[in-house]
C-alpha cells in the first residue's frame, strides 16, 4: 500500500505549512512529468515513499541550530536537495541548500517549484565541472553516479570536516569495494526508511589512496 501524504507527515513530523509546500511540489512534479521525464513513471504511484520519504530521512542526519551549507549533486527532480530545502524551515535548521543540475529543463522545474512553494534555494544550471567553488559541510547525492566517481566530485566541494550522504540501493557493496581501490574513507551504513534494499552511506574523512 502506497504511503499517503498523511502517513508521511506522521513519519517525518512536519508542520502543516511545510506539508502544504511538499504537496504543492508533488502536484507540480506530476504535472511536469507529462512532458519531462523527471522520475520513473511507475514510481509516481508511490511518490511519498520512494521520493519524498527517501529524501526527507536525511534531514535527521544534518545538524540543526547552526549554519550548514548543503550541496546536492545532480538534483534532477529535486531529490533529495529540494526536499531538504523545504524542510529547512523546520526546527531551527539554518541550511543553505545548493542544487546542481545540468539539464536546463529540469533546472527550470526546480526553479518553478522553489518559486511556487516559497523555498529559499540556490539553483545552478551547469555541470559540476563548471561550478564555481562552493564550500559545503554536507554533499548529498541520489542516483547520481557510482561511488568512486561520486567521491571525485564531492571532494572538490567538501569543507574540512564535511561529509557525504549518498542514497544507494542494490549493488552498494560492489560500489564500496570499487571505491576503496582509490579512496580512503570512514563509512557508516544506515538502513533506509523508504525500502528494504535502500542504504544511506554516511561518508567522512575522505582522501585518495
Amino acid at each position: 500500500m502506497a504511503l499517503t501524504p498523511q502517513g508521511f507527515a506522521e513519519l517525518i513530523s512536519v508542520s502543516r505549512e511545510t506539508m502544504e509546500r511538499l504537496e504543492s511540489y508533488a502536484q507540480l512534479l506530476k504535472k511536469w512529468q507529462k512532458t519531462i521525464n523527471l522520475v520513473s513513471q511507475d514510481s509516481l504511484d508511490d511518490l511519498w515513499q520512494r521520493h519524498m520519504l527517501d529524501s526527507a530521512q536525511l534531514a535527521d542526519l544534518i545538524p540543526a541550530g547552526r549554519p550548514i551549507t548543503i550541496l546536492d549533486m545532480g538534483s534532477g527532480a529535486g531529490f533529495p536537495g529540494l526536499v531538504l530545502a523545504i524542510l529547512a524551515s523546520e526546527q531551527d535548521r539554518q541550511w543553505s541548500v545548493h542544487l546542481v543540475e545540468s539539464d536546463s529543463r529540469k533546472a527550470a522545474f526546480l526553479s518553478t517549484v522553489a518559486r511556487e512553494t516559497g523555498t529559499q534555494v540556490s539553483i545552478h544550471n551547469k555541470r559540476l565541472e563548471n561550478l564555481t567553488q562552493i564550500s559545503a559541510n554536507v554533499v548529498t547525492a541520489r542516483a547520481f553516479a557510482p561511488l568512486d566517481r561520486l567521491l571525485d566530485y564531492a571532494t572538490r566541494f567538501l569543507a574540512p570536516g564535511g561529509e557525504c550522504l549518498s542514497l544507494k540501493g542494490v549493488g552498494v557493496e560492489d560500489e564500496l569495494t570499487a571505491a576503496r581501490k582509490t579512496w580512503k574513507m570512514t563509512v557508516n551504513r544506515l538502513p533506509s526508511r523508504s525500502g528494504p534494499t535502500g542504504v544511506i552511506l554516511r561518508i567522512r574523512e575522505i582522501s585518495r589512496v
